[in-house]
């Protein structure tokens, strides 16, 4: 499913940490990475050999992390920024997948994570895992750390019915024939949108979403899931995905990366960038068609 994964780096502590705990995505198919490097020159590309020099001890030193773990690893510096260069790792690659790290509650301290994670989340074509980080300041610097787990033992995925959360939804049902042990369905009747005008008709929408959420659990049974769970709440869809993902034991959020009603808007203030920066757990985000 995830043949080629794309592992953005910013050689910082934060991306040592995501290099080192890939080894889930195994159960993914995931059998090559390419470990990606963007110089961030602009107007300075004679500079691109040096920096490539002293780049690289680091780089090898995060390509035999993958390849401790099983992985065939490339690694590919690019001079120009990320999100310059990003796309044509992709296509040149046949890539499916790309993972970067994520502090968390605090992404804006950039300083430590660098620009590589706000980077690829505004321009990737294809989804990308966003692997949640703890980062602690001790005496001796900072020190990175993330839960290695088996990524398919809970899924989370949440929708608004939207064609990118239907897309994202296509990637749910492989992940159910990968081996997903459980998966919840969760919509949330956005309390914002309902009051006061439309709430005398929440149980005609819950009626009329629960048979939706009847629907997929069908087709994640049939493609191998061992159970599906149903959630509708009531509320904020940011405080009631978070909630879901804190209450129980999920390894991994799926959603799309523009729900419905939000074209135009800017991706950071998006629902979807807020679960990606609070969620507990990593976060797989499905773009939409571009």
């Amino acid at each position: 499913m995830f043949t080629n994964l794309i592992v953005a780096t910013d050689l910082s502590p934060a991306s040592d940490a995501v290099v080192s705990c890939l080894h889930g995505l195994k159960l993914l198919g995931t059998r090559k990475v390419i470990l990606f490097h963007g110089l961030g020159l602009r107007h300075l590309e004679v500079m691109k050999y040096e920096l490539a020099r002293l780049a690289e001890p680091k780089l090898q030193a995060q390509r035999a992390m993958l390849e401790q773990q099983g992985f065939e690893t490339e690694v590919v510096v690019a001079p120009g920024s990320v999100s310059a260069e990003i796309e044509t790792v992709v296509k040149e690659h046949a890539a499916s997948l790309i993972a970067v790290g994520s502090r968390g509650a605090n992404l804006a301290r950039r300083a430590l994570l660098g620009s590589v994670t706000t980077e690829v989340l505004h321009h990737a074509t294809v989804p990308v895992l966003i692997v949640r980080l703890d980062i602690t300041e001790t005496e001796q610097g900072y020190h990175c750390k993330v839960a290695c787990q088996n990524f398919v033992r809970h899924i989370l995925y949440a929708t608004d019915f939207s064609d990118t959360a239907e897309r994202a939804f296509a990637w749910v049902e492989k992940l159910a024939a990968s081996g997903a042990e459980r998966i919840t369905l969760l919509h949330v009747q956005d309390q914002a949108r309902l009051d006061p005008h439309l709430k005398h008709r929440l149980d005609e929408f819950n009626e009329i979403d629960r048979a939706r959420l009847e629907r997929r659990k069908t087709s994640l049974l049939e493609k191998g899931a061992k159970e599906v769970w149903l959630s509708i709440p009531f509320g904020s869809p940011i405080q009631e995905i978070l909630r879901e993902a804190r209450a129980d034991d999920q390894t991994l959020i799926v959603m799309g990366s523009q729900g419905r009603g939000i074209i135009g808007e800017v991706f950071l203030g998006s629902v979807s960038h807020q679960i990606a920066r609070l969620a507990p757990t990593p976060v797989l985000l499905v773009p939409a068609l571009r």
